[in-house]
């Protein structure tokens, strides 16, 4: 099937959902923006920096990130890293991801009654 703009519009929710999870993952250690950037999109996580940089920002409003700056290069960084209910938080929702991707399976392989 190709990517027509209904596929599209489905992957792009089914993507959204799962970009937290893969920043939480990322961020157990410190990367400053682009290079979160770049580690999403080798993981097969395409984000723009006008989507990833609020979603940072909200990350750490909740306190589920960390951040600081590093000032010893030319140009300042700042880097984030995940705090303990970040931590919490991607614990709960790798589990909750493996449980719906062992149900998804199941149905998409006929093992669940129906």
């Amino acid at each position: 099937m190709k990517e027509d703009g209904l596929l599209a519009g489905h992957l792009q929710e089914l993507r959204r959902g799962t970009v937290v999870l893969a920043c939480l993952a990322i961020l157990r250690r410190p990367h400053y923006g682009y290079a979160l950037l770049q580690t999403l999109d080798g993981a097969g996580f395409s984000v723009d920096g006008n989507t990833l940089y609020p979603l940072l920002r909200r990350l750490e409003k909740q306190g589920l990130l960390t951040s600081e700056w590093n000032t010893e290069e030319a140009r300042p960084r700042k880097f984030y890293r995940v705090s303990a209910a970040g931590t919490e938080l991607l614990d709960g929702l790798t589990g909750e991801w493996r449980a719906l991707d062992g149900s998804i399976r199941a149905l998409t392989e006929g093992e669940a009654d129906g």
